[in-house]
């Protein structure tokens, strides 16, 4: 992006930056809502619990291990700060899915990037993970390993079938990325209407 897009204000200028809006979703769901980042001082006023990335350069599974970490509950629902449709049918879904599991993520069909076309692909930043899940995600970080997807492989993990999570989010809206400009353009187009 070229800037630091949690400070996007998809909204409008006097609306929320993107993290700040991720922030009050996911307080919709828990009075339990940790972010993890590397510049915690740049956030001071943020209305939730700052924890540092347990690993430095370790990416988005290293800050899904400090949150885990920092966890009050045995389950934590990860959100990504870049995923500003998610749908709250979608996470009250998710939540609703009966447990035991150490991991719950929705499959959903991938651009091709990470994995061929038309293929299913775990979501693992709109996902539930248990606090047994630690162990594999520390694992792969000590080996290096970045892959968000790695440790859902270690694990017990359930997953949420197209065919089910289109019955809360039809068109697939809780898995747009902002990662490039013209993703900026597409969801400003979907706010507007």
């Amino acid at each position: 992006m070229g800037s630091d897009k949690r400070r996007l204000r998809l909204w409008g200028e006097r609306g929320p930056t993107l993290l700040e809006h991720m922030v009050a979703q996911a307080a919709r769901f828990s009075d339990d809502v940790i972010v993890a980042l590397n510049d915690p001082e740049a956030w001071s006023g943020l209305p939730a619990r700052l924890v540092c990335d347990e690993v430095e350069q370790g990416g988005p599974l290293a800050g899904l291990a400090a949150g885990l970490a920092a966890s009050r509950y045995e389950y934590a629902l990860a959100l990504a700060c870049d995923m500003p449709l998610v749908q709250e049918a979608l996470i009250d879904a998710l939540l609703a899915y009966p447990r035991p599991y150490d991991a719950l993520a929705p499959l959903r069909s991938d651009d091709g990037a990470r994995a061929p076309r038309n293929r299913l692909a775990a979501e693992p930043l709109l996902a539930i993970y248990r606090r047994t899940c630690l162990h594999a995600i520390r694992d792969c970080l000590q080996r290096g390993a970045r892959a968000l997807v790695e440790p859902l492989a270690m694990v017990d993990t359930r997953h949420l079938a197209p065919e089910v999570w289109r019955q809360y989010d039809p068109q697939g809206l809780s898995f747009i990325n902002v990662n490039r400009p013209e993703d900026v353009v597409r969801v400003r187009m979907i706010l507007a209407g």
